[in-house]
């Protein structure tokens, strides 16, 4: 049985550092941000038009790991991430995304806090600490309302990797909490 995690939160939260550290520590395959690739390509600012591509893109590389992951996958984010920036950006979100976001499967969600330091990305668009808040508590409707297991990871990059690593390891060691 594959456990397939998601780590979600708002921008500069750590989120990539964990999934990296976390991939390491459990030998095993993590999903990067595709929109990091595509906007760094992008060489204009993105479109709602952008935001599918972007989503399409992050499925492609979910698939991939998919075939070649064993007991544990990690996913930088998921498309709940897109909606979420097409809904406070554009006020609408393509069909596309909301049908793939019911038809995919995860296990359990890894909610990254707001308790570290605004790390300046020409990406990034929201360091104020209300945003900040705004988007967390967001985020944490979406766990909260999927039914999965979550964990809130705060403090430093060593006491959230702990409590990740917790987390993760109880869901592999019973994975009827899955359910």
């Amino acid at each position: 049985m594959l456990l397939k995690v998601v780590i979600i939160g708002p921008e500069s939260t750590g989120k990539s550092t964990l999934a990296k550290s976390l991939a390491a520590h459990f030998d095993c395959l993590w999903v990067p941000e595709f929109a990091r690739q595509y906007l760094e390509k992008l060489n204009r600012p993105y479109t709602f038009e952008d935001l599918t591509e972007i989503a399409k893109g992050q499925i492609n590389l979910e698939e991939e790991s998919l075939s070649k992951s064993k007991s544990l996958l990690l996913m930088d984010t998921d498309l709940h991430v897109i909606k979420v920036w097409s809904e406070h950006k554009f006020g609408k979100v393509d069909p596309w995304i909301v049908n793939q976001i019911k038809s995919r499967e995860y296990d359990a969600y890894i909610l990254t806090d707001i308790d570290m330091p605004w790390q300046e990305d020409p990406l990034r668009e929201h360091p104020e600490p209300e945003k900040r808040q705004y988007f967390f508590d967001w985020y944490k409707r979406i766990v909260t309302q999927s039914g999965k297991p979550f964990v809130v990871v705060t403090g430093s990059e060593v006491s959230r990797s702990s409590r990740a690593i917790q987390f993760i390891s109880k869901l592999l060691s019973y994975p009827n909490l899955k359910e």
